[in-house]
């Protein structure tokens, strides 16, 4: 054999072997993908990888449409729920870059007429989530009512602020929306038109676009829901509130790529803007919430991790940026209640076993102080007795309607046979605390939070 030939055959053998390895890495994505698909009841799933700048994967799983049996491609348009949120910070920082907006703006700058409760509420606190401002998605709005954006003005106006501005954090969809009548004020467009001109079309996302019914668009999926274990189309929401800057947009597989790609490459803002956008933001305390704008902030087996989920109209969305891995991961769903961030975790554990995740493990309980504090209140829980009092603050629809849930779910239950710690760690100001509660055969995640003052922060229960 001579050099030349030996040399093309070892050549050969080396690119069959990544090939190999390639083909094998694929397979094992397409099983956790269609694993989920199954467990979760997913009619239609779409993913995309990428890896280094390049698309390892752009794909589509099932059905974007299952009446007409139409498949789900990588041009599908899902609707993008929370992770438009990303898409309104990104046009403020325009208009903040064009000297219209200011960060420290006080958003009464806009909304002369708002009540006595908002002075000190920033630009900068909806962007971040404390503002303080409730969410509006409880019971203060009619979905299938239109509004105008002075309406949605004076229904803002309307909920009680449930902490000073800057204190805490907690989600508000009414803030983004807010930010979206900013941005019409500040720039005289309607924010759906800033983004179309000055994000999707300088980054070649040909698709991206504000929901709308009644435009024809290629592509487009179906949103359902699971009632009882059947799937149903998804419950029918005004035409203007299917406009809202917090989460309403059609997103496809390709887009995202797009969007990735602008993001790698520091487009469209400055790298001043950019590092403000993915910079954790600090509370009065001093203490950082790792949450920057319309993107969580946080780490993942010791590397950075910039990532978002959205949720509406049957259909949830996520995507994870996992920088020191220099790869992105998106997940798309047609599916009201599922959850594509665990096909985005598997997929990444899948190309880098220390992102996977891992089974939960038992940890020392050295705070007996803590845990009867919490079989107080899962037993104040389940009698109907839980107060506001019992709170360091009261986020909007928690009374009565999660309190009248959890109270459903803790029925006939005693003392607690176990209780398990499994997570501990500090969150902005409060210690935050995941326990197993068990009860006979029923068994329950609780979360808890607790405010320096010992009060209660966070409540949340789930059975296992």
């Amino acid at each position: 054999m001579t050099l030349r030939l030996a040399c093309a055959v070892a050549c050969s053998l080396v690119v069959s072997s990544i090939a190999l390895a390639q083909d094998h890495t694929l397979a094992r994505i397409d099983s956790v993908v269609k694993a989920e698909m199954a467990r979760q009841k997913i009619p239609g799933v779409g993913v995309a990888v990428i890896k280094g700048g390049e698309v390892m994967l752009a794909k589509g799983y099932g059905e974007a449409n299952v009446e007409h049996h139409v498949p789900v491609t990588p041009e599908t348009v899902f609707e993008s729920g929370s992770v438009g949120k990303q898409f309104t910070s990104t046009a403020v920082m325009l208009l903040v870059q064009d000297g219209k907006i200011a960060l420290t703006d006080p958003i009464t700058k806009y909304f002369p007429n708002a009540p006595a409760s908002w002075k000190g509420i920033t630009v900068r606190h909806l962007l971040t989530h404390t503002s303080g401002i409730p969410d509006y998605t409880t019971d203060a709005m009619d979905y299938r009512k239109d509004y105008t954006e002075d309406d949605i003005e004076k229904i803002a106006f309307g909920l009680k602020p449930e902490f000073p501005p800057g204190s805490r954090w907690n989600y508000s969809n009414t803030g983004y929306v807010l930010l979206g009548i900013i941005i019409h004020k500040a720039s005289g467009k309607f924010y759906g038109d800033v983004l179309h001109d000055r994000v999707f079309q300088p980054l070649g996302m040909k698709s991206a676009r504000i929901i709308s019914e009644a435009d024809i668009v290629p592509h487009r999926a179906a949103g359902y829901d699971l009632v009882k274990g059947q799937l149903k189309n998804q419950e029918w929401v005004s035409p203007t509130l299917n406009t809202t800057a917090d989460g309403s947009l059609y997103l496809s597989l390709q887009d995202y790529i797009a969007w990735d790609r602008g993001l790698r490459a520091k487009k469209i803002l400055s790298p001043e803007s950019w590092a403000t956008v993915f910079t954790p933001v600090t509370l009065t305390s001093g203490k950082h919430y790792p949450y920057g704008f319309g993107w969580s902030i946080d780490t993942l087996a010791g590397k950075l991790r910039i990532h978002h989920g959205g949720a509406w109209q049957g259909f949830e969305t996520y995507i994870s940026r996992y920088i020191g891995d220099d790869m992105t991961v998106v997940a798309l769903s047609n599916l009201g209640p599922s959850s594509p961030g665990l096909i985005v975790d598997g997929i990444a554990g899948v190309l880098d076993p220390a992102l996977a995740t891992k089974p939960p493990k038992p940890i020392a309980d050295r705070e007996p102080k803590v845990r009867a504090q919490l079989e107080t209140i899962l037993a104040a829980a389940r009698d109907g007795h839980l107060s506001p009092n019992d709170f360091a603050y009261v986020r909007a629809g928690f009374f009565p309607e999660a309190a009248k849930a959890y109270q459903e779910m803790l029925a006939g239950v005693g003392k607690p046979d176990s209780v398990t710690l499994f997570e501990r760690n500090e969150l902005g100001d409060d210690r935050m605390y995941v326990y197993e509660v068990r009860y006979g055969p029923k068994a329950f995640r609780v979360n808890l939070g607790l405010a320096p003052d010992d009060k209660v922060s966070v409540f949340s229960l789930s059975r296992k």
